[in-house]
């Protein structure tokens, strides 16, 4: 029987938000806009120890804290991020006493927004802070952007300290020098975190997107992306592998993100001298494993007849494959391990939680820290020890929201105009019978996306505020095979956004809505989807929020031309009559419901231009439109005090819209 007890650690969640006080936003808008109290989260080889990255006031910020997991101690912050730019993304250990930190930031170059990132390394008591990224000189002819990425912690090796990391080579000029670097291409090196000595383990390649260890110490497989005869990148990417007892390098597959063939590889498993990926069969998306002893011996891991199957579940230091994931009307799991499987419906039980995710574990695997939830519980992590039973719980993940009662997520189908059920999540606040209220549709964003069952802080604030809820996965979502997705949300605009339509007409019709009080809640694609909702049919919502939307197409497609997805973007947004139809700022006139948007001045994801164009088009039309900018922020507006902000101020403006 697994033993069940609370953690001395409960303080983690106290420290998360310390000095975090917030303007005077309402109570339940504070405590849902709160950022989750943990962002990343690993154990230490030995399992005595707990890394978490947790947020702070002010934005993007954030603080690596270390936490002895026997909760003997209280937990200790050891490094932090300003936000203003940089920000911890992601945090593991390489060896007991030694971790490893990923750092992203955005800095304006030459005029134009550009992402970097930098790895850096650091003891676990704060000190001895370094950087593993490759240095540049003034000499490069281009921005060192990325910092490379670790693919191996090499657990193996005894002493521990050491990782395999990509390094992007650039060219530097060869004016007054004979040493200038002429190489290009993603390379691999072995890195020693203290010392920082270098030893190249894979030469640079040109235009290779990616490379796959073994978690043993070798690179397996590497992928090279196709370019255009002007740079740009295309979608089609050839995957090469190199036997287990070394030799040359040999094709593995081809994969064409078009015409959605081929396969792709994501991990390598030693043992069985095999790959792990995924596939397009019969218009779904399968699990699969492919022999890499040149055999080209293939098997199907799981498929599914309806949803595509979308996650590897790995565990683990050397992230072992352990089975595969699909959603339906929830998220299923199958274990190729019988024991971890097993052990999951255990622990499952004994939390009376659904949803289980294998976080991390210790180098035997004895020890294993966990993620928990539900609709109704935003989640909780653990620590299980496997010897002894025992499970003790790390900290919330959102504790401001301790004393709320949150609605449970129903799925549920509609009928679209032309007959298809589609899939759906209704909402419905706590105590209601769900007829003659007021009501949201909100779509997800993506619109290679899908929403799940399981808690969603923004459908649970609106809900706790009175309003029915409905997530609709209309067609353009991903997760139901080929055919469902069409040709994406943009080009098939029509039918997806009709999808959404029929989602607002549903609650209508079912009684759900009350007369006239119907609105429509959208962040990125589904802020786009809201804004062009009201250009297919402009009497149907009453209200319009957009989230960082999309408003324009040829914006949207500008907003890459400098980078080297140009094409693929270009593809993907598609040429013809569509593009201005499909565009809500070049509709603006045909939107009658008031507008609230909302966007961060460093979206990278969509360019806040998009929202200012859309203000002055709705604005020029006699629209009645609010615009409210958060400088410093980017698309996932990160910041606590900001997103309740926002929904104190998009309660209200429903409220004044929908006459409540």
């Amino acid at each position: 029987m697994i033993q069940f007890c609370r953690s001395a650690l409960s303080g983690l969640a106290a420290l998360a938000f310390a000095g975090a006080a917030q303007a005077a936003e309402s109570p339940a808008a504070k405590a849902f806009g709160a950022r989750e109290s943990v962002l990343d989260a690993s154990l230490s080889p030995d399992g005595k120890s707990i890394a978490m990255i947790q947020p702070l006031a002010g934005g993007q910020a954030s603080v690596l804290v270390v936490a002895p997991a026997d909760g003997s101690s209280q937990p200790k912050p050891i490094f932090s991020a300003t936000g203003k730019p940089d920000r911890l993304t992601g945090c593991g250990w390489v060896s007991n006493v030694r971790l490893v930190c990923d750092i992203y930031m955005v800095s304006l170059q030459d005029a134009r927004k550009l992402v970097f990132t930098r790895v850096v390394a650091l003891n676990a008591d704060g000190g001895d802070v370094r950087e593993l990224s490759a240095t540049s000189n003034n000499t490069v002819l281009e921005y060192q952007q990325f910092g490379g990425d670790v693919i191996d912690w090499l657990v193996d090796e005894p002493a521990g300290g050491s990782v395999m990391m990509t390094r992007r080579y650039r060219e530097e000029a060869t004016t007054g020098t004979l040493l200038a670097n002429t190489r290009r291409g993603l390379a691999v090196e072995k890195v020693d975190t203290s010392t920082l000595q270098r030893v190249s383990v894979e030469p640079p390649r040109p235009d290779v997107a990616r490379y796959i260890s073994d978690q043993h110490g070798v690179v397996r497989i590497y992928g090279q992306r196709s370019k255009t005869n002007v740079g740009y990148d295309t979608d089609r990417v050839n995957y090469f592998y190199r036997p287990a007892d070394g030799g040359a390098w040999a094709p593995l597959s081809s994969y064409d993100g078009d015409a959605r063939t081929g396969f792709v590889p994501t991990d390598v498993d030693q043992g069985l001298n095999a790959a792990y990926g995924f596939e397009w069969a019969d218009g779904r998306r399968v699990a699969l494993r492919v022999a890499l002893d040149g055999s080209g011996k293939r098997e199907v891991l799981l498929a599914h007849d309806a949803v595509d199957v979308d996650r590897l579940i790995r565990v683990g230091r050397q992230r072992r494959v352990v089975g595969a994931s699909y959603a339906t009307e929830r998220r299923h799991v199958e274990f190729f391990d019988p024991a971890l499987k097993a052990m999951a419906a255990a622990l499952s039980k004994a939390l009376n939680q659904p949803m289980i995710r294998f976080l991390d574990a210790s180098q035997d695997g004895s020890r294993l820290l966990l993620w928990a939830g539900a609709d109704v519980e935003p989640g909780r992590y653990y620590l299980y020890d496997k010897s002894a039973k025992r499970l003790a719980e790390v900290t919330p993940g959102r504790p401001e929201l301790a004393g709320y009662k949150l609605s449970p997520v129903k799925p549920v189908s509609y009928k679209a105009a032309d007959g298809t059920d589609i899939p759906a999540y209704l909402t419905l606040p706590l105590g209601s019978d769900g007829k003659n209220i007021p009501a949201i549709v909100m779509p997800h964003g993506g619109p290679e996306s899908r929403d799940e069952w399981g808690f969603d802080w923004l459908a649970q604030y609106f809900a706790q505020r009175g309003f029915a809820v409905l997530q609709p996965n209309f067609r353009g979502s991903a997760g139901y095979g080929e055919a469902w997705f069409q040709k994406n949300g943009f080009q098939s605009w029509r039918t997806a956004i009709g999808d959404v339509v029929d989602a607002g007409r549903w609650l209508s019709t079912q009684g759900i809505a009350a007369p006239g009080k119907l609105a429509i809640v959208g962040w990125s694609y589904g802020g786009y989807a809201a804004l062009q909702s009201s250009v297919l049919d402009a009497n149907l919502f009453k209200a319009i929020v957009a989230i960082a939307p999309v408003t324009d197409l040829d914006a949207l497609r500008e907003e890459s031309r400098a980078f080297t997805s140009f094409k693929r973007v270009d593809g993907y947004i598609g040429r013809g009559p569509h593009v201005k139809e499909g565009s809500p700022a070049q509709n603006a006139g045909l939107i009658k419901a008031p507008v609230l948007m909302f966007h961060g001045d460093q979206d990278m994801n969509v360019s806040i231009a998009e929202s200012r164009l859309m203000q002055s088009r709705l604005k020029a039309a006699g629209g009645k439109s609010e615009l409210v900018v958060y400088p410093g922020l980017d698309h996932q507006l990160d910041d606590s005090q900001a997103r309740a902000q926002m929904l104190d101020k998009a309660d209200a403006f429903l409220r004044e819209a929908l006459k409540l």
